[in-house]
């Protein structure tokens, strides 16, 4: 079979730009060959398939209109897409419901904003090709990357549930270097001792920094938090507990050095962040918003919040995990659930289901 595979855009470093090499590498590997269309950004030397056919568009409705009038079945048996499209054979939900970030991202902004989102055409353009997809019969088959999107798109679209498979999403394995947790807490002025949290990732106003930084204020023991990413540092409450650091490429170190990682999101469809967390030993505080809450047992593997505004509970289940002798208990089951979910793992079962 010719599997076609459809991104728009390219980042070096993208999660969905690892899983589409590894899913052709498996793919290829059972006998089958993968042609992939992508915007013009994606370099050729990125891609180990056997061709790329470029499609324009420079937003997600001029996109999906090129898509279509190229006729993908005219270069492809199979149409898998990881972009939001009008029509595929299989559509893979890694960035959730708009409709539902809208949702929940509008109890926490005020009337003014919510009024005015309402004449956004990104916003009109991601809900009309949404319902393509799920409402219109677009996708013949969605694979969600958690319960929480496939109840969401169930529930808003009336999806049939038997053409919707649930496949958590996978990592590839990060090692840290030896000594990289008591090399990289020297170099950021940080004692053994030290309580340590780790926030990691973009899009500060949908994962909530804001709260989690509220939170750390809150605690009455001593607490940092680091923060890895990009994002407007103006904008977020002022901390003398707080460490913004940039862009990192260095997670493995992150990781290593933290005790335990935050991410009071609004909406997070399965964060790969917290996956990468769990797989090192760290419990994670996060919110029910997240699909990744559902393969975690709170209070035993981290926390799960309710509602991150509320600073209190956040920074109650911060104090929860204070306790070194707490952490290093938990390590080894942590580890072992991370490793559970590796990309290998992900690719395997999505292959199972489309093929």
């Amino acid at each position: 079979m010719k599997i076609g595979l459809v991104r728009r855009g390219y980042s070096p470093t993208g999660g969905a730009e690892a899983y589409l090499r590894r899913f052709a590498a498996e793919a290829e590997h059972a006998g089958h060959d993968c042609v992939l269309f992508a915007t013009a950004d994606w370099p050729a030397e990125a891609w180990h398939g056997n061709s790329i056919i470029r499609v324009s568009g420079n937003s997600p409705r001029a996109f999906a209109r090129e898509l279509e009038a190229l006729d993908p079945r005219k270069h492809c048996d199979f149409l898998f897409s990881l972009e939001r499209v009008s029509r595929c054979d299989a559509y893979r939900a890694g960035d959730g419901v708009h409709a539902a970030w809208l949702e929940r991202r509008a109890l926490h902004e005020s009337a003014w904003r919510r009024f005015t989102r309402r004449f956004n055409r990104k916003h009109a353009s991601l809900i009309s090709l949404e319902t393509a997809l799920f409402k219109n019969g677009g996708a013949g088959m969605v694979i969600a990357n958690s319960t929480m999107v496939k109840t969401e798109i169930e529930g808003r679209y009336g999806y049939p549930p038997g053409r919707i498979h649930v496949v958590h999403n996978g990592i590839p394995s990060l090692t840290a270097p030896p000594r990289a947790r008591s090399e990289l807490r020297r170099e950021l002025g940080l004692d053994e001792s030290d309580y340590v949290l780790l926030f990691a990732g973009s899009g500060w106003e949908r994962k909530g920094l804001r709260f989690a930084i509220e939170a750390v204020n809150a605690l009455a023991e001593a607490a940092v938090l680091l923060v890895a990413g990009r994002g407007n540092q103006g904008s977020m409450p002022a901390s003398k507990r707080t460490r913004f650091l940039g862009p990192r490429a260095d997670m493995a170190r992150l990781l290593a050095a933290a005790d335990v990682f935050i991410l009071p999101t609004l909406y997070e469809p399965f964060s790969n962040a917290c996956l990468e967390a769990l797989a090192a030993g760290l419990p994670v505080i996060t919110t029910r918003w997240n699909g990744f809450a559902e393969i975690i047992k709170a209070g035993v593997e981290g926390e799960i919040l309710e509602n991150p505004r509320e600073i209190e509970a956040a920074a109650g289940a911060i104090s929860r995990w204070a306790s070194r002798e707490k952490r290093e208990a938990i390590r080894p089951r942590l580890v072992e659930k991370g490793a559970r979910f590796s990309i290998e793992e992900n690719v395997r079962q999505t292959l199972s289901h489309i093929l």
